[in-house]
C-alpha cells in the first residue's frame, strides 16, 4: 500500500479540511414531493423507495425547517459543543418547487446559529438553470453541495426500478452543476436486480469519468411497503441480497476502481428494523467501516489502486 494510513478519502476528513472542526449533517424534511410520485414524471415513485427509512426522530414533515434544524443541533451539541452543522435537505426531491419557495426553505435553515452550509438531495431531472444561478450566488457566502440520486449507470436498471430518468440525464445534471463550480455528490445503490459484479465494476469506472466531488454507496435493502419488496416475494431469483462478507469484498473492489480524489461519504444505509425485510447484518455503520478498513489493510487495497484514465 502506498501510504499506511490511506484507504480512501473520508467525508469527515474532507469537511474537517474545509471548516477546521467537526461538522455534522442535520437531516431535514422540508415538505417537498417528487415528480415521480405526483404524475409529472410518473406515479408510485421508485420501486425501492420508502422515505420513512431516511428520517431521524427530530425530522418531522410539516414542522418548520428551522425548528427541525435546531432540534437536530440540540441533539448533537450536548456531546460536541464546538461542532458545526450542515442543513441536509434529504427527503424526496429538494429542488422540486418554485424558486421562491426553495430559496425560503434554504435560507430558513442557513439562518440557524451554527449552520455553516447546505446539502441538497435531488434528482438529475430536477435542476433548472435558474436554480443553479441562485446556488452559485449562495456558494459565495456558504458551503453548498448538491447530491444527485443516480442509483445506477445502466438504463435498463433505471427503467426497471421506475426511476423516471436515464443515465444521460444524470451525466448532464452533474456536468452542468460542476461547471458552475458547485461541489457535486452522487448516490448509488449496489445490488439492484439484474446487476452483476462485472456491471458494478464497470459502473465505478463510468462514475469516475464524471466531475464528482463526493459519492455515497449503499446496499440494496428490501423495505416493507415497496413495490420491490413485492417483486422479491413474487420472484427472488433476480436479486442478490449481499451477505456481509460478500458486500465488503464488493465495496473494496469497487473503491479500488474509483478515481482517487472522489470523497466517499458512506458505504451502507441502516433502515429502521420495523421496515427492513433484508438484508439485516446487525452492524452499525461505524462497525461496517471498521471491517472494510481492516479488510483493505489485509488486502493491501486503497481507493484508485485499479483506477485507469482510459
Amino acid at each position: 500500500m502506498h501510504e499506511d494510513t490511506f484507504y480512501y478519502n473520508e467525508f469527515g476528513a474532507y469537511l474537517q479540511s474545509l471548516f477546521g472542526c467537526k461538522v455534522q449533517k442535520i437531516t431535514l424534511d422540508a415538505g417537498f414531493t417528487c415528480p415521480n410520485r405526483d404524475g409529472k414524471v410518473g406515479r408510485g415513485g421508485c420501486t425501492y423507495c420508502n422515505n420513512q427509512t431516511f428520517n431521524p426522530a427530530y425530522c418531522h414533515r410539516g414542522r418548520p425547517v428551522a425548528e427541525q434544524m435546531k432540534e437536530g443541533i440540540s441533539f448533537f451539541s450536548r456531546k460536541y459543543p464546538a461542532m458545526r452543522y450542515l442543513a441536509y435537505f434529504q427527503a424526496y426531491t429538494n429542488t422540486y418547487d418554485s424558486l421562491d419557495n426553495l430559496k425560503r426553505r434554504y435560507e430558513e435553515a442557513l439562518a440557524v446559529d451554527g449552520c455553516v452550509g447546505i446539502v441538497i438531495g435531488t434528482r438529475p431531472d430536477c435542476m433548472p438553470d435558474e436554480l443553479l444561478d441562485y446556488l452559485v450566488s449562495l456558494k459565495e457566502r456558504t458551503f453548498v453541495l448538491v447530491e444527485y440520486g443516480i442509483e445506477s449507470t445502466c438504463d435498463e436498471t433505471l427503467l426497471r426500478i421506475n426511476r423516471g430518468h436515464d443515465f444521460a440525464c444524470a451525466v448532464d445534471a452533474v456536468g452542468r452543476t460542476a461547471t458552475r463550480g458547485i461541489p457535486v455528490g452522487a448516490h448509488i445503490i449496489l445490488g439492484l436486480p439484474g446487476e452483476d459484479r462485472t456491471m458494478l465494476m464497470n459502473q465505478a469506472t463510468e462514475l469516475s469519468r464524471l466531475p464528482l466531488t463526493t459519492l455515497k454507496l449503499h446496499q440494496l435493502q428490501l423495505i416493507r411497503g415497496t413495490r420491490m419488496a413485492q417483486e422479491y416475494a413474487d420472484d427472488p431469483s433476480d436479486f442478490n441480497l449481499f451477505e456481509i462478507e460478500e458486500y465488503i469484498e464488493t465495496v473494496i473492489d469497487y473503491v479500488e476502481r474509483l478515481r482517487p480524489d472522489i470523497v466517499l461519504e458512506r458505504f451502507a444505509s441502516q433502515s429502521p428494523k420495523e421496515l427492513l425485510i433484508a438484508p439485516d447484518w446487525g452492524l452499525k455503520n461505524h462497525e461496517l467501516v471498521d471491517r472494510i478498513k481492516r479488510r483493505m489493510r489485509e488486502r493491501g487495497a486503497w481507493q484508485g489502486r485499479l483506477y485507469r484514465t482510459v
